[in-house]
């Protein structure tokens, strides 16, 4: 079965850890996210995948190269030009990037699944692919029932009695809300909808295609099913996703390392002073990590490896990620620390009168980033 997954946007919502790493490759439990999507694909049969890039393409294509050691053949599509020897990307939209695809060499062919490189899915694929089938529809979304209250974060699906979709509201208020059904950026398309999306411009699924399909009366349902799903849309998201992570919210995805004590997992040869240091999991410390005495760490907390914590130092559930260095005086509460920026969970940088000397970089003791 064949795939394509989505990872061409900038995620600027997501910065600034999106300035030196694209999106799909932002670090969960250690792993990229695009990483935990294409076990995913390869579990349900989708061994033959297409992804689009654009902005940094190089860590993408370098990580996960033709995908043989997920078990699955990966291809790549680069969306930009180059100017004076810099990959400039130029993005042409979620729909146009498959559009550019398929023109290239006709790759879709059967039913094709199109899904997003910066969420996590525990969905049954292959019950999803059965009822787009019975469905006889020619583009299936699959929506997420959620509370009422948080609908002005998504688009919202409209459906009739049958799940045939009827229309589409982009972040309305929850007062104008016409449905509780969001759209998941997951879908299962036949390739005649290939048909709908122009060449050569930029064009998106939801706010184009979708729409065009509804507006020409083409086939098209809705599926609901149970299943969790962690989008890392913006980074108060990526910090909510670690933390439900690390608390066990996926059956199937565990901490890595070994469980030194309960609910306490390390990477190899780390140094920790475990008769002084305060810790209550769930927490994670990476290999080569030092934490001296008098340290408080308070879970769930993912400490990255290559770090250092001087002794005094706070970590209350966070992120920190590799080589980081967090002085005696440091307190991280519910924030993540990424080389020079250090943001709280909802993405707001942290305020200080003067330098943020407390935070550096472990692999050179002494210097600061700030």
């Amino acid at each position: 079965m064949k795939a394509m997954i989505l990872a061409a946007g900038k995620g600027t919502r997501v910065q600034p850890l999106t300035y030196e790493l694209p999106k799909p490759m932002i670090p969960v439990l250690g792993k990229p996210v695009m990483e935990y999507l294409i076990e995913q694909l390869y579990f349900h049969g989708f061994n033959r995948i297409m992804v689009n890039l654009s902005h940094l393409p190089e860590p993408i294509e370098t990580y996960f190269g033709d995908g043989r050691r997920w078990g699955v053949d990966i291809g790549y599509s680069f969306e930009g030009y180059i100017e004076d020897g810099q990959l400039i990307g130029e993005p042409l939209g979620s729909a146009g990037g498959i559009k550019r695809v398929q023109e290239f060499g006709g790759f879709f062919d059967d039913t094709f699944l199109v899904v997003c490189g910066d969420a996590i899915i525990d969905l049954d694929l292959t019950q999803a692919l059965r009822k787009h089938w019975q469905s006889g529809a020619k583009a299936s979304i699959v929506v997420k029932r959620i509370a009422k209250e948080k609908v002005s974060n998504y688009g919202v699906v409209v459906c009739d009695g049958d799940n045939n979709v009827t229309s589409f509201q982009e972040k309305p208020s929850v007062q104008e809300a016409k449905s509780a059904l969001v759209n998941t950026g997951i879908y299962l398309f036949e390739p005649e909808i290939l048909n709908h999306i122009p060449s050569d411009q930029i064009y998106d699924i939801g706010a184009d295609l979708l729409p065009g399909l509804i507006e020409k009366s083409v086939p098209f349902s809705a599926i609901e099913m149970p299943f969790h799903w962690l989008d890392i849309g913006r980074l108060s998201d990526y910090w909510q996703a670690n933390q439900q992570l690390m608390r066990g919210a996926f059956r199937d995805t565990g901490m890595p390392g070994t469980e030194v004590m309960p609910q306490v997992w390390t990477g190899l040869n780390v140094n920790v002073d475990w008769d002084d240091v305060l810790i209550e999991g769930p927490v994670y410390i990476g290999s080569n990590s030092r934490i001296e005495a008098g340290c408080e760490i308070q879970g769930p907390t993912w400490i990255s490896h290559g770090c250092h914590l001087e002794g005094g130092a706070k970590v209350h559930r966070s992120m920190l990620f590799e080589h980081t260095l967090l002085r005696k005086h440091g307190a991280v509460f519910e924030a993540v620390v990424f080389g020079q920026y250090c943001v709280d969970k909802e993405g707001r940088p942290f305020e200080s009168e003067g330098e943020l000397d407390w935070v550096g970089d472990a692999r050179g003791k002494g210097r600061k980033y700030f």
